[in-house]
C-alpha cells in the first residue's frame, strides 16, 4: 500500500502538553486511541479494514516527513505566487 504518515503536533505553549516533545512521552493509551481513530477513521461499511499501522516514529523522523511534503508540494505546485504570510489588503 501507499503511506499515509499522520503527524501528531503540540500546540506551542498548551498548558497541558507543552513539555511533549516526543511522542513517548505520550500516555501509552492517548497514543492506543490516536492508532485506533487513524486505523478506522476511513473504513467503508461492509468493506475489510485494509489500513495497517506500521509504526510510530519520533520528532526527527517526523520533521524529514514534513520537509519532504514540502517538496513534493513545491515539485508540483510551484512556489507560491504571492507571500501568504502577510495579511491581504
Amino acid at each position: 500500500g501507499e503511506a499515509d504518515d499522520k503527524i501528531i503536533a503540540v500546540l506551542e505553549g498548551d498548558y497541558v502538553w507543552d513539555n511533549v516533545t516526543e511522542i513517548t512521552a505520550l500516555p501509552p493509551v492517548l497514543v492506543e486511541r490516536l492508532e485506533h481513530y487513524f486505523s478506522t477513521y476511513k473504513m467503508v461499511p461492509g468493506q475489510p479494514n485494509k489500513m495497517q499501522i506500521v509504526g510510530t516514529y519520533g520528532y526527527e523522523h517526523a520533521a524529514a516527513v514534513i520537509e519532504a511534503s514540502r517538496g513534493d508540494y513545491l515539485d508540483k505546485f510551484g512556489p507560491p505566487a504571492a507571500d501568504r504570510r502577510q495579511p491581504r489588503s
